[in-house]
């Protein structure tokens, strides 16, 4: 399994995943889960996967072939990310039907994958865009600024209090990260290293990104701070009344 988010706010976008790909207890392995695309001064568009292993390596080498040979239909021509969205979307979903007619014919489990995509273009606002297995697709809103795919029960709790489209890039920084450190506490599937990238509005900038692992100083602040001050607080409570434990 995996967990990946993607924030949208006014300042920018934030995207943060993790690499830890398994089939079980005896094949975890680590995978990058994060693939940025662009042209400096025109468009940057950040692409993050989840579900099956092969049908989302299978998507990103299709759109970066596509990229090689200058296609009709690229990551670096398609006019809006609504178009690359869909455009990701019908490979997506021929690459999963393809993979659960093998699937079938062997007997075997088949599995789609879920992608989430946003950056900007020329002076477009910055979006986020999740494709679904089917390749339909949904964005946020200032009303719902943050997608996630995969493993995301256990991380959304402190984006949906936290998160606001006027918050800052510093505090959707933040609040990704205590996501992950409640995600990875509470389910094995999700793990370090932590891949973390941060664009900023009009910038049409490729930002490097930074990979975080469990060593990582500011993230271990981060991770016992925010459990620490959980303790804390559930201290500060007031007792229940009596009649609780009668």
């Amino acid at each position: 399994m995996t967990y990946c988010a993607a924030i949208c706010l006014q300042e920018g976008i934030v995207f943060t995943s993790d690499t830890r790909t398994n089939a079980g207890v005896d094949h975890i392995s680590t995978f990058k889960k994060m693939f940025s695309y662009g042209i400096e001064g025109e468009r940057f568009i950040c692409i993050m996967t989840a579900g099956n292993l092969a049908t989302s390596q299978a998507v990103i080498n299709r759109l970066e072939y596509d990229i090689q040979h200058d296609a009709e239909r690229n990551l670096y021509n398609l006019g809006s990310l609504y178009d690359i969205a869909h455009y990701l979307g019908e490979y997506a979903s021929s690459i999963a039907r393809q993979s659960q007619i093998t699937a079938m014919q062997q007997n075997q489990p088949g599995f789609g994958s879920t992608f989430l995509v946003g950056g900007q273009i020329q002076q477009q606002p910055p979006e986020v865009y999740m494709i679904y297995n089917e390749g339909n697709c949904i964005h946020t809103t200032a009303d719902t600024p943050f997608l996630q795919i995969g493993e995301s029960k256990y991380g959304k709790p402190i984006l949906d209090r936290a998160i606001k489209h006027d918050s800052s890039l510093d505090d959707a920084i933040r609040a990704s990260l205590v996501s992950f450190d409640s995600t990875i506490r509470s389910n094995l599937s999700v793990g370090f290293p932590i891949d973390l990238l941060v664009y900023q509005t009009d910038s049409l900038a490729m930002p490097k990104g930074i990979r975080l692992d469990e060593h990582n100083q500011y993230l271990q602040t981060i991770r016992s701070t925010w459990s620490n001050g959980l303790i804390d607080i559930l201290h500060r409570f007031d007792l229940p009344p009596a009649d609780y434990r009668a």
